[in-house]
């Protein structure tokens, strides 16, 4: 394409919501998050979906999938299947400590006219030259680099799996994701390409809303060090979500779009 790239803001599903209408959430939902004892397995369900933790849209897609044990290699899922509503994987936890099980979709989202029809395009950069004819009109262009993440701990906690790529939005715990208590205040702290994310807002759902009238979302904004906090108010699986859009994409001439989203289990007192 010989042509300026018009920037575009990418419409997927992982994408944040209103509290006003439901919207698509994406989100992993462990078996257990806190276990202890040995040859110790978890089942996680991996789903897309408009009531939380519930299977009733579409299976979430695992080719971004990876498991990083608590010394930092990389753990390969057994079992791996993808349903109607919900894709599944097991995982065998190798030694004590913390694993962080995530999916990662990096990509490009492209939309662009080709003799008078709207077309869309969805792949990775390098393959946009290729893919998307000359002729194309109207062509807007983003890169999409979300995370969706869960944590599980055997034994005691551990923390060198939270050490952060430098690529994209990402989670750097004050505190431990797998030690929250209903009635306690949690300290988080995001950061961009490695560098505080200040200003943004991040959104807190708890689980269970097809049986609320209510959301009962909470929105906190992250300070100059990219930290929040959050009062947790009751027991239960949380979902957290963030997002931000900005010029720093690798495409010339287009936007990125950093979405991050974590399930966490909240213990009663």
């Amino acid at each position: 394409m010989n042509r300026p790239l018009k920037v575009a803001l990418l419409a997927l599903a992982v994408s944040t919501f209103s509290a006003t209408a439901q919207a698509h959430r994406t989100w992993l939902l462990p078996s257990a998050t806190v276990l202890s004892g040995k040859d110790l397995w978890v089942t996680v369900d991996a789903a897309v979906s408009n009531d939380l933790f519930y299977f009733e849209h579409h299976p979430l897609r695992l080719d971004g999938l990876e498991v990083l044990a608590p010394d930092g290699t990389k753990l390969t899922p057994e079992h791996v299947n993808t349903g109607r509503y919900r894709s599944t994987f097991d995982i065998k936890l190798g030694g004590p400590g913390t694993y962080k099980i995530m999916v990662l979709n990096q990509g490009v989202f492209a939309r662009y006219k080709l003799d008078g029809q709207n077309k869309r395009w969805r792949g990775k950069p390098e393959q946009m030259k290729s893919e998307i004819p000359a002729n194309a009109t109207d062509v807007e262009v983003s890169e999409l680099q979300g995370r969706i993440e869960t944590f599980v701990t055997s034994g005691k906690p551990t923390t060198d799996t939270f050490k952060p790529t430098g690529r994209g939005l990402e989670l750097v715990p004050v505190t431990h994701p797998n030690n929250l208590v209903a009635g306690e205040k949690a300290t988080f702290r995001l950061v961009l390409d490695g560098q505080p994310a200040a200003g943004l807002k991040v959104e807190i759902v708890p689980g269970g809303i097809r049986y609320r009238d209510k959301l009962n979302d909470t929105r906190v904004t992250t300070d100059e060090s990219g930290t929040f906090s959050y009062t947790w108010p009751g027991p239960g699986m949380y979902w957290m979500s963030a997002s931000v859009r900005d010029d720093n994409s690798r495409i010339k001439d287009a936007r990125r779009r950093a979405s991050y989203t974590a399930t966490l289990e909240v213990l009663p007192p």
